[in-house]
């Protein structure tokens, strides 16, 4: 009889510590998941600048998108090669934030209405494009833009499927931060 209360005790210690086993490592996980979203609103020095100052945001990261050249250079980017934006990718986490709150942002630190340039800078590479990774982020792109089309808004900004992102080269990484300076063609703007 000792043995087979021993053996049971035993074997709802197995089953108690595979449970809270698997309860701590779905909480592990769900702290450790990232998500991403990927803008282009002009230069990316300024994007990446006001992105990094929102709360959930872990990393912010220059680069090019949206073009069919792979892996662009800054130079052929600004002389339309390849038909790349300028973009950011942003890494935040969904515990401190959201999609919803990423794209509002993207809208206000940047004029939507403008087609293919932010302030002095001109050219395809400065268009505002937003590029989805998943429906969920599709559909709240449009939303937000007809939400500021009802306003009065004329959004030039286009909604287009992610495709491969190249990272631009080191010295346009954290840019405005290694220069101490601010940004020149970004300000926040109440939209919403």
């Amino acid at each position: 009889m000792m043995k087979r209360v021993t053996a049971a005790k035993f074997v709802l210690f197995i089953i108690l510590f595979n449970v809270l086993s698997i309860d701590v490592m779905a909480q592990y996980k769900e702290l450790n998941e990232e998500e991403v979203a990927i803008f282009a609103g002009g230069c990316f020095w300024g994007v990446e600048h006001l992105m990094q100052r929102q709360k959930g945001v872990i990393s912010v990261e220059n680069g090019y998108t949206g073009g069919t050249t792979q892996h662009p250079t800054y130079e052929e980017v600004c002389q339309s090669i390849g038909g790349h934006a300028e973009a950011v990718r942003v890494v935040y986490d969904p515990q401190q934030t959201d999609y919803e709150t990423l794209a509002k942002l993207f809208f206000e630190i940047h004029d939507p209405t403008q087609l293919n340039h932010q302030g002095p800078d001109v050219g395809l590479q400065y268009r505002s494009e937003i590029f989805y990774l998943n429906d969920e982020q599709k559909q709240i792109a449009e939303k937000l833009i007809q939400i500021l089309k009802d306003k009065g808004y004329d959004v030039k900004t286009t909604v287009t499927q992610a495709s491969a992102f190249y990272p631009a080269e080191d010295y346009h990484q954290d840019y405005y931060q290694l220069k101490g300076t601010l940004p020149y063609c970004h300000v926040y703007t109440k939209r919403f």
